[in-house]
């Protein structure tokens, strides 16, 4: 009977142990998927971090009763990108708030915008 050595799919050393490793350590197995996800976790690392950045700031506005007013240009200046969301939610009347998790605004008129916090 022929026995055939496995190797490890990232450094190529030989690997002892049970018959459906595929690699040698943890350090290894590591290091491949890092480098099989490198560029999807980048995308992911951008896009999350464009969310922070928007949720930060909305944040930052003072609310009262789970409320604040202000304009695009406020949040334009601070940094804010309109064009990373959560999430959106649509009221029966039509009205469709933009989410960033539990907070969200509703452009109103001028460029004015209605920021909430959803309880």
């Amino acid at each position: 009977m022929k026995t055939h050595k496995k190797t490890c799919l990232e450094c190529g050393e030989v690997i002892l142990g049970r018959a459906d490793k595929k690699y040698c350590s943890d350090y290894c197995r590591n290091a491949y998927n890092n480098k099989l996800n490198k560029d999807s976790k980048n995308l992911m690392r951008n896009i999350n971090n464009r969310l922070r950045k928007n949720y930060r700031i909305l944040d930052s506005l003072a609310l009262r009763d789970g409320k604040a007013r202000t304009t695009k240009t406020k949040l334009l200046d601070k940094g804010f990108d309109f064009e990373y969301i959560t999430h959106l939610y649509t009221t029966k009347k039509g009205a469709t708030y933009y989410f960033l998790y539990d907070l969200g605004y509703l452009p109103l008129e001028n460029d004015y915008y209605m920021i909430v916090k959803r309880e």
